[in-house]
């Protein structure tokens, strides 16, 4: 995420929310040139993937970035990424993929493509369960919202072909939003369950100031008029789906 500070910040609420004792390390790749923040930083709470090759880890979250609209390949630190989901089938019990990492993971293990959408899709949606007896679905109600915010997405009839994939969720309007693999070892997340309260304003304001003119985030501010933030209408789903994460 190009704001660490606010992603590990919404990141370490939901995996906190557990009596479970959660320890989280930081990784940044070798091959990439961090615009966004400071050399000192990083250094300071971050580690290197090539420190950490010799450890075991229960889980692993790789998070979005906003490179979508590039063909993987093209993407700097594609070889690193590729060489980190790669070994974290053997050194990691489960992996969850946020976003554009989703599609990443989806490309490099599957072979799914993503595809551009006609407009940015950003703001809350409704989402259907479709596997409530599954350990990562378990308590999820039949209809709940979630945020998401991206230019590209993945077709259902290409994820269907796989048979070890599971689509537990999906929105009408937003698409499929987690897959599993049968083996409960990839979790795929094309939305942003993590995202505070504000993230979609701040994205909005953002936006409008590099003079994108982006549509207004849907089901997000009041009657859809930028102006103050409705309801926090994802935050119980999050927590519910990062619990299960954890104790699953």
């Amino acid at each position: 995420m190009p704001n660490k500070e606010d992603a590990e910040l919404q990141l370490l609420r939901l995996l906190s929310n557990t009596p479970l004792q959660v320890r989280p390390t930081f990784l940044r790749l070798d091959s990439h040139l961090y615009k966004h923040t400071t050399e000192d930083y990083l250094q300071k709470y971050y580690r290197s993937f090539s420190a950490v090759k010799d450890r075991c880890f229960d889980g692993l979250i790789i998070t979005g970035a906003p490179v979508e609209t590039m063909p993987f390949e093209a993407v700097d630190y594609w070889d690193e990424l590729v060489e980190l989901m790669d070994w974290a089938n053997q050194h990691v019990t489960a992996v969850l993929h946020l976003c554009w990492s989703a599609q990443a993971g989806l490309y490099h293990h599957y072979g799914i493509q993503k595809h551009p959408l006609p407009s940015k899709l950003s703001g809350v949606y409704s989402h259907q369960t479709i596997y409530r007896e599954e350990p990562l679905t378990r308590g999820f109600n039949d209809v709940f919202h979630a945020p998401h915010s991206r230019y590209t997405g993945i077709l259902k009839e290409e994820v269907q072909r796989h048979r070890e994939l599971d689509i537990l969720a999906e929105s009408d309007v937003a698409g499929i939003y987690l897959i599993h693999d049968r083996e409960r070892h990839r979790l795929f997340v094309t939305g942003h369950p993590e995202y505070s309260r504000a993230t979609l304003a701040n994205e909005y304001t953002r936006d409008l100031a590099k003079g994108i003119h982006p549509a207004v985030p849907v089901r997000y501010f009041p009657n859809d008029q930028p102006a103050g933030i409705s309801l926090f209408q994802w935050k119980a789903h999050a927590n519910l789906l990062f619990a299960n994460l954890l104790n699953y």
